[in-house]
């Protein structure tokens, strides 16, 4: 069994003036698994999450990924060391197709194509191969050429997803996947997700403790900034401090 860790961060702490969002947090997060961070309004997740993805850069602290130090790098940096995410906002290219969505996604990956706007994506620039085992794993084949912004709130959701793993990412941060889905739509989302530990590591911010409890292999719980307490799905259901403190009744499978 492998016990390195895919994602070291020791220590993290992000300062804005005087307020501090994130406070000396350490997240272990061991390869292909589901590791959630859950917590209140407020509680620092999303801080976290830009911290460890190089959204904004950390006050202290270190961040390791796969052996190597990234603390220091840039969003665009830390793709090429392993990492994508998506957004709790829907962030996609709405004018242009869903395959070329994923094809500019794909070119954006490789430094040295990603400004070759003046070349025809042809030959290894169509990113054929990859973009079509993409589009099967989430479910989009049948929509390809639709135009993004056309597309179904769950299709989208899909779609920005799709354009993290385009990256072939070792580990991806996924932010509220299934934020303003219905019912439908949540349910297979969470089966997607779950299947793409055969892929990579997820690490995930959601609201819905049904998913959460159960896909997830670890969970976070953080509050005012700090880690409360760390866990299998069990133990956070079954702890009175969490229970109590952010999650009532509802961690039995409501949102949050």
């Amino acid at each position: 069994m492998n016990t390195q860790a895919v994602l070291d961060a020791r220590q993290v702490s992000k300062h804005y003036g005087r307020f501090l969002a994130v406070d000396n947090v350490n997240l272990r997060v061991m390869p292909h698994t589901i590791h959630a961070v859950i917590g209140p309004n407020g509680a620092g997740k999303t801080t976290l999450f830009h911290s460890l993805t190089g959204t904004v850069p950390i006050t202290q602290g270190s961040i390791v990924v796969n052996g190597r130090d990234v603390s220091r790098l840039p969003a665009h940096k830390r793709v090429q060391h392993g990492i994508a995410r998506s957004f709790q906002v829907t962030s996609l290219f709405p004018e242009l197709s869903v395959r070329e969505n994923l094809r500019i996604a794909a070119q954006g990956t490789v430094p040295r194509q990603a400004l070759r706007f003046w070349t025809l994506p042809t030959g290894p620039l169509s990113h054929a191969e990859r973009i079509d085992d993409v589009l099967e794993r989430m479910g989009l084949t049948a929509t390809q050429h639709m135009t993004a912004g056309t597309l179904a709130h769950g299709q989208q959701r899909r779609l920005e997803i799709a354009m993290a793993l385009i990256a072939q990412p070792q580990i991806v941060f996924l932010d509220e996947p299934t934020s303003g889905m219905g019912v439908d739509d949540i349910d297979a989302m969470k089966q997607l997700i779950h299947g793409l530990k055969s892929l990579c590591t997820v690490v995930l911010i959601e609201h819905n403790m049904g998913i959460v409890m159960d896909i997830s292999d670890t969970i976070t719980v953080m509050q005012q900034g700090r880690v409360l307490v760390e866990g299998p799905p069990d133990a956070i259901r079954n702890n009175d401090k969490v229970r109590q403190a952010y999650l009532g009744n509802m961690i039995t499978g409501g949102q949050a």
